[in-house]
């Protein structure tokens, strides 16, 4: 993906869905603010209708986290701001590119301080094991998947096993969603080491 150049662009949410149909990019940077259809609901055309719908990253100027949410709900495999300098913003993609997911740290702290948090067993009937929980805590501490696999001394491949497992039982679309989930049941506690 290095020095992969933009392979199209559009001028508001329709032309970007068919855009991204027709060119089938690996993923899509998409803005939250456009003409005739929003970032949001162009995310979720796009990736309900695609048989093979590419990674978006959801961009914008906005710290709004009603944006975030919806964004994450629609499909998105991260959301970042305009703001950012462009070489983390090219990471960003190639985060996303790799199959990780990433939001911007301001808007996972807020998402988590704003519900209040419950118990670890209210994990949606998840039914995790003690190694998909520890998964799952490093995963929110920021942890990549080699780093998760240098940390237990396991291969990636097993690493990438777990993660798929904590994302199937907890019935989430990344390991931003998963991330989500732990902090909302309080498996994982904002500022409070595993």
């Amino acid at each position: 993906m290095a020095g992969t150049p933009a392979v199209g662009e559009a001028a508001d949410g329709v032309e970007a869905v068919e855009r991204a149909r027709q060119l089938r990019p690996d993923v899509v940077l998409m803005d939250v603010r456009m003409p005739r259809l929003n970032g949001i609901e162009s995310t979720r055309q796009l990736l309900a209708e695609s048989a093979e719908p590419p990674k978006v990253v959801v961009i914008t100027t906005f710290e709004n986290d009603g944006y975030v949410t919806a964004a994450l709900s629609a499909g998105a495999s991260g959301f970042v701001l305009k703001r950012l300098p462009v070489p983390q913003i090219a990471e960003a993609v190639r985060v996303v590119a790799a199959g990780e997911a990433i939001l911007f740290p301001a808007a996972l702290r807020r998402m988590v301080t704003a519900r209040p948090l419950g118990s670890a067993e209210a994990l949606p009937q998840a039914a995790l094991t003690g190694r998909e929980e520890e998964v799952l805590r490093l995963m929110a501490t920021g942890l990549s998947n080699p780093e998760i696999a240098e940390s237990f001394t396991v291969s990636l491949e097993t690493v990438k096993t777990h993660v798929g497992n904590v994302l199937t039982k907890l019935g989430a679309q990344n390991r931003t969603h998963a991330v989500v989930i732990a902090y909302e049941t309080g498996l994982v506690v904002p500022g409070v080491a595993g």
